[in-house]
């Protein structure tokens, strides 16, 4: 069964492809960014330059998130309390930068839990905006999502304009309301705290918590609101994967700095309450001049000779990474084995030479850091990058050791069987650039609608199997919450190596389109699929899915 729906309506390639020349004509006082975008595929925003000196690169030691402890473990379930709170810390050496943070720390703490044991995380919200939160990756109840509307509110907080649910659309100089009632009356709003419970029943993996208020996720996240939530089982820890200090999550993320050491965003509102939204030349995203790993700029890591399992997060707002490890004696790309992705494990190991990384895609990879000499430094490095912006962090062997982790050529078993005939619908998609409503604004959209949540977008029944079409103008890496899913292929071709094992973030290119299998077999509620471009998140690509 094929669904015909306003959003069931996709693009072909030429239409597509003919997207950059008809935003040329319509969108002179809107989305010129992103018409330029469709004329330069390889752009995904633009960057903000830092107005403070920056460091050498490869100096500053990379920090690792603290592992956060429960506050109790009674009844069998895990509870964990966070405070949302303003702090000034040095990221930059000798430069102090205000913060919006999860317990005092960019990155917030990470949360370590097991497959199966229910997490309860209490959150308190003490910054002057409403807050959302959000585990992405989590197979969550609806109502512990992270809805954009159930929000989190600062004590004595009103119900003033704006609020964050003021709608969106695109004015000459950036985004605005455009009058679309953005009234949702099955909002949960509560006051200074909110318990988001987990119950974790899923593959063990690399999951991460960040800001998902209505209109604000950008800048939310640009100003710290991200942190690191691992799930552990037993069958992972029995495989000798690097394990211990040779685990290391590396949450990855540009970032840029203005005179006074903060952080620079284009808002119209810096006070994010009012009027959502980013400058024009910034609609199609917002890179920064600064790379990030864990909080740090450039940092270096002191490893043994040995294997070293490196949990990646690509945090960044907007910008894409192709990362690949250098021997700076000699240039050459060394390879490296992929052994997870967004959902965890694969089912066995791909080598590769580099990896293309989306905002909020997750890989699992393992480094054999033996391969070197001791004294040699290797560097991370994004492909894609120029200036500053090519170098991620390094790596200095400083030290043999002994070393009786492996790669086993089988790493899971307990992926999903879902094969293209268990399909019982299939639906497409489009994500483009287009007009937001009657008054000739401009945004970005799915199926040619920008997001209302008083909208009912697709409705699917709890148990079945879809198969999903998407199209994409430019760049778009597109989430969707709840459940996984498996990338059948790309432009009628089979998916790359990259793709393999179970996603929940797929990154289109430009005038690309690719086919995803997935079970709606988890919780039933109203869920979102969006683009994680933060910043066409907050300008209309996003879209609610009701599990019945």
């Amino acid at each position: 069964m094929r669904e015909s729906s306003p959003y069931g309506r996709g693009l072909s390639r030429r239409q597509v492809l003919a997207i950059g020349g008809a935003l040329g004509a319509t969108a002179v006082t809107g989305l010129g960014a992103a018409a330029a975008l469709s004329r330069h595929p390889a752009a995904t925003g633009a960057e903000l330059r830092s107005a403070v000196p920056l460091p050498p690169p490869f100096r500053v030691p990379l920090p690792l998130p603290a592992v956060l402890a429960p506050v109790s473990r009674a009844g069998g379930t895990d509870r964990y309390a966070i405070t949302q709170r303003e702090v000034t810390a040095e990221i930059l050496p000798g430069v102090r930068t205000p913060l919006w943070t999860y317990g005092g720390t960019f990155p917030g703490p990470t949360i370590e839990s097991r497959r199966g044991r229910p997490v309860t995380v209490t959150h308190r919200n003490e910054l002057p905006v409403p807050t959302v939160v959000h585990l992405h990756g989590g197979r969550t109840p609806a109502a512990s999502d992270g809805y954009p509307t159930d929000l989190v509110t600062p004590a004595g907080w009103t119900q003033h304009a704006g609020h964050g649910m003021s709608g969106h659309g695109m004015s000459g100089h950036g985004m605005s309301g455009h009058g679309m009632s953005m009234h949702d009356p099955r909002a949960v709003t509560s006051e200074l705290t909110r318990d988001y419970t987990f119950p974790l029943d899923q593959r063990p993996a690399l999951l991460w918590y960040h800001d998902h208020r209505m209109d604000f996720t950008a800048p939310a996240i640009w100003r710290g609101l991200a942190g690191l939530h691992i799930v552990r089982d037993a069958a992972e820890e029995a495989l000798g994967l690097p394990a211990g200090p040779r685990e290391l999550p590396l949450m990855i993320a540009d970032r840029a700095f203005a005179e006074d050491g903060s952080l620079a965003y284009p808002s119209l509102d810096p006070t994010l309450r009012e009027r959502p939204g980013v400058r024009e030349p910034y609609v199609a995203g917002v890179l920064g001049d600064v790379i990030l790993v864990n909080g740090a700029p450039w940092p270096v890591h002191e490893v043994d000779a040995a294997r070293y399992r490196l949990r990646l997060l690509n945090a960044s707002n907007a910008r894409h990474y192709e990362l690949a490890f250098v021997d700076e004696g000699d240039g050459r790309l060394w390879e490296f084995h992929q052994i997870g992705s967004d959902q965890g494990l694969l089912a066995a190991p791909v080598t590769h030479h580099t990896l293309p990384m989306a905002p909020a895609e997750r890989y699992d990879v393992v480094v054999d850091f033996s391969r070197f000499p001791v004294g040699s430094r290797v560097r991370l490095v994004n492909r894609l990058g120029s200036g500053r912006t090519r170098d991620v962090m390094a790596f200095h062997v400083v030290r043999k050791a002994s070393d009786d982790s492996r790669v086993p050529r089988v790493l899971s078993t307990d992926l999903p069987a879902w094969r293209r005939e268990d399909a019982v619908r299939v639906r497409d998609f489009s994500f483009r650039a287009g007009r937001m409503g009657e008054d000739d604004t401009h945004g970005w959209l799915i199926g040619g609608l920008p997001f209302a949540p008083s909208r009912t977008d697709v409705t699917v029944r709890h148990g079945d199997t879809e198969l999903w079409r998407l199209v994409a103008d430019v760049h778009h890496p597109v989430h969707l919450h709840l459940t996984g899913f498996r990338i059948l292929s790309r432009g009628g071709h089979p998916p790359l190596p990259h793709d393999a094992g179970l996603k929940d973030t797929i990154s289109l290119r430009p005038g690309e389109s690719a086919e995803l299998l997935t079970r709606f077999d988890a919780y039933r509620g109203r869920y979102l699929f969006h683009c994680h471009n933060a910043e066409h998140e907050d300008m209309g690509m996003m879209a609610n899915l009701e599990v019945v």
